[in-house]
């Protein structure tokens, strides 16, 4: 489902945020990326999510290798492969929760009344089918948190990439969103949780460790 191969990434200035590292992650799997801050962790995220293009290496997402794709072809497949969670939600506050999470299927072609029935059926999964017209500053965080899960996850891609899911949260809802998304990755998706927190990552079936912008230990290569 992904793979990256000697990848590296160099911004200006000298400072290398990726050096030359190599993982794989196979469909189906549940993956806890785990790091301290500038640890590499996160770029590794924008590029496997293809948000930004690696100095060197090669990047694979579902059998795709990123740099032969332009940039629409890249859209289409963050459009329709990849889901995104993120630590700050990201939800457009003047919108209810349903039309957040039917804005996740934008850029994929679907009617918008289509948009808004598939939107409907994920939040209900993610057990806010009540709250569906409620705006983001009517939810605590834990819902808004979910709210962003349906939205990642309404156009059924097979990767999900979340960072710091629960960043933001205090324990019983960051409780309940790890909970969700292992419910996920049981449905079938492939979850790879970026995190700086170890405890965590120690209950994710798979732990990745960065170091310096590299894989620092891996519990799935034998040491």
């Amino acid at each position: 489902m992904l793979e990256l191969h000697e990848v590296a990434k160099h911004y200006p200035g000298g400072v290398t945020a990726l050096a030359g590292v190599t993982v794989r992650v196979d469909e189906g799997e549940l993956v806890g990326i785990v790091g301290p801050s500038g640890s590499g962790k996160s770029t590794m995220l924008n590029l496997a999510g293809t948000l930004d293009r690696p100095s060197s290496g090669t990047v694979r997402v579902a059998g795709h290798d990123v740099a032969g794709l332009a940039d629409r072809e890249l859209s289409a497949l963050r459009a329709t492969r990849i889901g995104f969670v993120f630590q700050q939600f990201h939800l457009a506050p003047a919108m209810n929760a349903l039309d957040n999470v039917a804005d996740g299927l934008l850029y994929t072609g679907t009617p918008r009344r289509h948009r808004r029935r598939r939107a409907a059926e994920a939040l209900e999964h993610v057990g806010l089918g009540h709250r569906i017209r409620h705006r983001p500053h009517e939810l605590s965080g834990g819902e808004r948190q979910r709210v962003a899960i349906a939205r990642a996850v309404v156009g059924g891609p097979g990767l999900l990439l979340a960072d710091e899911p629960t960043g933001n949260l205090d324990t019983a809802s960051g409780a309940a969103v790890v909970g969700l998304l292992r419910q996920l990755h049981a449905d079938g998706a492939t979850v790879v949780v970026i995190t700086h927190d170890r405890e965590l990552a120690a209950a994710l079936p798979r732990q990745i460790a960065m170091r310096d912008g590299r894989v620092h230990t891996d519990s799935a290569v034998p040491r």
